[in-house]
């Protein structure tokens, strides 16, 4: 049996993709909507599965940092450009400590690009 929370905030930054169209490959801003879903196998003794208030204050101090930024300065050496998914990785690094904490086992970060689109990465968090 598994139990999970979950909480999302907006991100707005910048990148480009080397790869796309001509406007694509110009620095040009999303609207990102951030997710994030810790799991647990079961509940803690306070019958929750993490501390939200926890959650919620690592995910706002992390994207704090982010907002209105070039996303180019968490881009991997090896990446062309900062793309949803490795969005999510970076993020899923960020805030695993704080999901430890907080009582989390696994932690899932969605990145959506669109009301209709999203990348993502899943992990553990130990």
């Amino acid at each position: 049996m598994s139990f999970e929370v979950g909480a999302s905030r907006p991100l707005r930054a910048l990148h480009r993709l080397p790869w796309g169209t001509e406007a694509e490959r110009q620095p040009h801003a999303h609207d990102y909507r951030i997710e994030v879903v810790v799991g647990r196998e079961g509940l803690d003794d306070r019958g929750v599965v993490c501390d939200l208030d926890v959650l919620g204050a690592g995910l706002q101090e992390v994207l704090g940092r982010l907002e209105g930024q070039d996303l180019d300065q968490i881009r991997p050496p090896e990446a062309d450009g900062v793309t949803v998914e490795i969005l999510a990785c970076w993020l899923h690094g960020e805030l695993a400590a704080v999901v430890r904490r907080a009582g989390g086992q696994t932690l899932a970060v969605r990145v959506w690009e669109a009301a209709d689109a999203f990348g993502g990465y899943r992990a553990p968090v130990g």
